[in-house]
């Protein structure tokens, strides 16, 4: 059974989902759960437990959601499928709160730092059963995990700047690099 707190979480992620976390106050997000501010600070220690309280929640929805991907007929397949789940409908939005909360975590602010760590952990780990499933031994999976994550990473960080035809090209060409090279019989992740 759902706690007040996990109500307030789930309501306060959907809102971040929508507004984003850089500038994100207090009674402008408790205003719009129908709360006070200081309901917010009753159920949550502080400003910072209930951002970190977020995106412990966003990432908890985007691993489920890869948990609920079909498995793909093959390694090049499972690339586009991921790249497909991850730049639409609420996939996408968590990724652009992971990509702000990861900005200011790399200038070493708090949550955003120790929160984006625990998030990277969870979805290396998601992403890698998402290729285990057509076949990877674990080395593999993690190796592709870590190539297409990056790669993915970067090209979301430059999506405005990039046309969506270029961006599918660079993915249609990921995906058969990673098939090339990964997609035989040596899959042990070893060069």
């Amino acid at each position: 059974m759902a706690t007040r707190r996990d109500e307030l979480a789930n309501a306060a992620t959907d809102y971040a989902l929508e507004h984003g976390l850089i500038g994100l106050s207090l009674r402008p997000l408790a205003e719009a759960l129908g709360t006070s501010d200081r309901m917010l600070l009753y159920h949550f220690r502080d400003k910072d437990d209930l951002l970190a309280t977020i995106l412990s929640t966003t990432s908890e929805r985007s691993v489920g959601s890869l948990r609920e991907l079909p498995a793909a007929r093959d390694l090049r397949h499972a690339v586009l499928d991921l790249w497909r789940a991850v730049t639409t409908g609420p996939q996408q939005r968590c990724q652009r709160l992971y990509v702000e909360a990861a900005a200011l975590g790399l200038f070493g602010r708090e949550p955003y730092a120790t929160a984006v760590r625990a998030s990277n952990a969870d979805w290396v780990s998601g992403v890698a059963a998402h290729f285990r499933r057509v076949g990877l031994s674990p080395a593999a999976a993690r190796q592709v995990t870590l190539v297409v994550d990056a790669t993915f990473m970067g090209l979301q960080l430059d999506q405005p700047l990039d046309s969506a035809a270029v961006q599918r090209r660079a993915v249609r060409d990921l995906a058969d690099a990673v098939a090339a090279r990964w997609g035989g019989r040596d899959q042990s992740g070893s060069a």
